[in-house]
C-alpha cells in the first residue's frame, strides 16, 4: 500500500473518532506557555514556527492532546514518542510520519483536514506560494500548525535562543531540569520569555536551589 493511501486510511479512521470541534479560535494551551503567543493560546488556523527546539513544539500541542483532541507530526524520523508522552502527549490519539520523502506538505495537508494540531519539518525550502495554499486548507478546516525552522508568513514565531541544564545538586543525580529563553514575535512584537522542563514535564518555575534529583 503506498503512502497517500496510507495517510487516507487514516483519515477516514480519525475523522471517525475525532469529537466535534467547538465553534472558537483558541485551542487548549499549557498555561506555562500562553504568554509566548497571540492571544495567549495555539489559534485553530494559525501557523507557529519554532526554532531550536523539538520539545517545545511538543509542550504546545500537549494541551490538544490531553483534552482529546487529534495530534500529528509529519518529518521527524527519530522523535521520541516518550518524551511525547512525558508532555502529556496521548500517543493512541497521535500520528508520527517520520519519513515522508518528498511529500511532507502534501502529507501535512492531508491530515490537517482531520487533526487538530501538527508539527511539521519541512524538507528544503517551501515558497510563499506552496505555504499560503497549506494554510488556506488548514484555516478552512480550523488545524493549528507548527512549523520546526522558516516558514513564509508564519502567524507567529518562536526562537530559542539560549538553554541551560541543571540539576546536579551536590555532585549528584541528574541532569534533569531545561531552561529555555525563548524570543516570540507576532503582530505585538517581539518578547523574551523563559521556560521550563522538569523531567521532560512543563513547570512553572525551577526546581529549588540546590534540590538533589533522585
Amino acid at each position: 500500500m503506498n503512502q497517500r493511501a496510507t495517510v487516507q486510511q487514516l483519515q477516514q479512521r480519525i475523522a471517525e473518532m475525532q469529537p466535534l470541534r467547538l465553534d472558537t479560535v483558541g485551542l487548549p494551551t499549557p498555561i506555562e506557555l500562553r504568554p509566548l503567543l497571540p492571544g495567549g493560546a495555539l489559534r485553530k488556523g494559525a501557523t507557529t514556527s519554532v526554532h531550536g527546539s523539538v520539545q517545545l513544539a511538543l509542550a504546545l500541542i500537549s494541551a490538544v492532546s490531553k483534552d482529546g483532541g487529534w495530534c500529528g507530526a509529519v518529518g521527524l524520523p527519530h522523535l521520541g514518542v516518550e518524551a511525547a508522552a512525558t508532555l502529556g502527549i496521548r500517543l493512541d490519539r497521535f500520528v508520527l510520519v517520520g519519513d515522508p520523502g518528498r511529500h511532507a506538505l502534501t502529507v501535512t495537508g492531508m491530515l490537517g483536514e482531520v487533526l487538530s494540531a501538527l508539527i511539521v519539518h519541512p524538507t528544503g525550502q517551501v515558497s510563499p506560494g506552496e505555504s499560503e495554499r497549506l494554510a488556506a486548507k488548514l484555516r478552512e478546516h480550523g488545524t493549528a500548525l507548527i512549523v520546526l525552522g522558516d516558514w513564509p508568513r508564519s502567524d507567529s514565531s518562536l526562537r530559542v535562543t539560549g538553554a541551560r541544564w541543571s540539576g546536579l545538586g551536590q555532585g549528584h543525580g541528574l541532569l534533569d531540569t531545561h531552561e529555555l529563553t525563548v524570543r516570540s514575535h507576532d503582530r505585538r512584537g517581539g518578547r523574551q520569555h523563559t521556560i521550563c522542563f522538569h523531567r521532560g514535564c512543563l513547570v512553572t518555575s525551577l526546581p529549588r536551589l540546590g534540590e538533589v534529583s533522585t
